[in-house]
């Protein structure tokens, strides 16, 4: 999809303040603010913007331990990886979901509230999850960059 240069500006500053008012974000924008809404409401039809959330601080509320943990299956049977795929969309602690090329088959980005938790979490359900072969965490030590903001062509 290809977007001009006020379609660009608006999905950027969105991107980073998404509560911004309409007039103020036509002001940024250089639009008027009727143009400006028709163009987000647009975007939003066309699934370009698909939703609007607040981002929280893990640490504030809690969350001590950032893993990765990545998953092989035993084998790549269908009904297997879709009940897999079940429990891991059911589990709130895995707060994303990759299936990757490389030696294993997913990569699961986890939050927790403590390493006893956490072990918990990977002995007690994710090694039981359908299909599981094996599994191998990663720990972050320290968040350098995380924005959340996709670049735009």
């Amino acid at each position: 999809m290809k977007f001009d240069r006020a379609e660009r500006e608006i999905l950027h500053v969105l991107q980073s303040e998404g509560r911004i008012s309409n007039v103020d974000l036509a002001d940024r924008v250089g639009l008027s603010e009727s143009p400006c809404f028709r163009r987000v409401k647009k975007l939003e039809e066309d699934g370009v913007i698909s939703g609007y959330r607040a981002v929280l601080n893990q640490r504030k509320i809690g969350l001590q331990v950032i893993a990765f943990v990545q998953v092989s299956l035993e084998q790549q049977d269908d009904a297997k990886q879709r009940d897999f795929l079940a429990r891991v969309e059911s589990e709130e602690h895995i707060i994303e979901c990759h299936a990757v090329s490389g030696g294993y088959d997913y990569l699961l980005k986890v939050v927790d509230y403590s390493m006893d938790h956490f072990s918990e979490l990977c002995m007690q359900r994710i090694l039981k999850f359908p299909g599981v072969k094996s599994i191998e965490s990663h720990f972050s030590l320290k968040t350098l960059k995380q924005s959340g903001a996709l670049p735009l062509i």
